[in-house]
């Protein structure tokens, strides 16, 4: 109880020193680009210009290129050895107009030519290293790794994509060498000083198995194995051996099913506790295949879910009343003196041939009634729909 109180006090005394103000903070605001799961595996590292070997091990598919065909099923002919901006398609216009500092994403892929894939386990997405400009062509800053993917095709997978991120100039959170290069963040630095700093965790909810809980000895991800107070003091204390004047503490976790809107109680427990005890500002969750209500939660922005935003699930039966064809983009503008949410953009696409295409007036509309619901049910802050976007009310 002792050091949870101390942390809190030392998450305090941050705000303190960084002179925390309401909204409106002029040249202190960021925007950032936060994203959902990008999975670059599978059926889109098949049309890129240096797939993998397509063999993979599932129940039903044994080939990657199956997931090709399922697609153009559905949708027609999908081109081979696209460019690498294909992928992103209407979203990198979206980008380049809204300039944010950082871009941030999960990826849900290993990058890595090992063969060793995981046994027991159902679903192996890789990527072959060569197509890591796949990643560069939208600007990527950041690559959370805090997921139940990155281990797919064993250690070696996992130590050949910490490298091959690095090398490409590409930060990596939440999985590393050992324990503490886990749980170590991200830095990526700003004009006048500030920086964003980025935590990222998973938890055994979104499928990560405790074996691949990185150790002081050991590489892995790093692991919270309950949403908990003890949770809550293990990320304070990163937090506070980083934080200074001026930063931007994003904690990106990895956890809850795939689909339907309930959330877990401990999770909403645990993202409030991460904003008033562990000197998070933001909390940028994801794992669910299509968005979440979100809250404005003591003027902090927690996104519980952030849907996909990219992957090659297109054609596949099932759970079509969550419509996890639509991807949202979040571009949310913090105050970086106080942590504290001046406004957000959420532009829509839709997945077509493997591609971002902005969303149809009326997918617009539908996503927002959907979301507005789930918000409200979180306190005061609502979903509307706008031109090609959503937009956050409030009130």
């Amino acid at each position: 109880m002792l050091r949870r109180q101390f942390l809190a006090l030392a998450a305090l005394m941050v705000n303190a020193r960084v002179g925390a103000v309401g909204p409106g903070g002029g040249e202190s605001t960021v925007t950032l680009f936060l994203a959902g799961d990008v999975m670059t595996g599978r059926g889109i590292d098949q049309i890129l210009p240096h797939p993998s070997s397509p063999e993979i091990y599932e129940q039903w598919l044994r080939s990657a290129r199956e997931y090709i065909e399922v697609a153009e099923h559905v949708s027609g002919p999908i081109p081979r050895e696209v460019d690498y901006p294909y992928i992103w398609g209407d979203s990198l216009a979206v980008l380049q107009a809204a300039q944010p500092a950082a871009r941030i994403i999960n990826l849900e892929t290993a990058v890595t030519t090992s063969d060793d894939h995981w046994p027991g386990k159902g679903i192996h997405y890789r990527m072959h290293p060569s197509n890591l400009p796949v990643l560069t062509a939208a600007g990527i800053d950041c690559c959370v790794l805090a997921n139940n993917h990155v281990l797919d095709w064993g250690y070696d997978g996992l130590g050949e994509t910490l490298a091959t991120l690095r090398g490409g100039g590409i930060a990596v959170a939440g999985a590393g060498e050992d324990r503490p290069s886990a749980a170590a963040p991200a830095i990526i630095d700003l004009d006048m000083g500030r920086r964003i700093l980025l935590f990222a965790i998973g938890h055994g909810s979104s499928g990560i198995s405790p074996g691949w809980s990185a150790s002081d000895k050991e590489a892995g991800v790093w692991r919270l194995a309950a949403l908990s107070s003890n949770g809550i003091d293990e990320v304070g204390a990163a937090v506070a051996r980083f934080k200074r004047r001026g930063d931007i503490a994003i904690a990106s976790i990895h956890w809850g099913g795939n689909w339907g809107y309930e959330l877990d109680p401990d999770m909403r427990t645990f993202a409030h506790d991460l904003l008033d005890h562990a000197g998070i500002d933001l909390v940028h969750g994801h794992s669910s295949h299509h968005p979440l209500g979100l809250e404005v939660y003591n003027n902090r922005l927690i996104l519980y879910g952030c849907g996909d935003f990219i992957n090659d699930y297109e054609g596949i039966r099932g759970h079509e009343q969550f419509r996890s064809d639509l991807r949202v983009m979040y571009l949310p503008e913090i105050d970086a003196d106080s942590g504290e949410l001046v406004a957000m953009r959420m532009p829509v696409f839709q997945s077509h041939k493997f591609s971002l295409r902005r969303a149809r007036d009326e997918d617009v509309t539908w996503l927002a009634r959907e979301l507005d619901e789930q918000s409200r049910r979180l306190g005061d802050t609502g979903i509307e729909a706008g031109a090609g976007e959503l937009v956050l009310r409030r009130g």
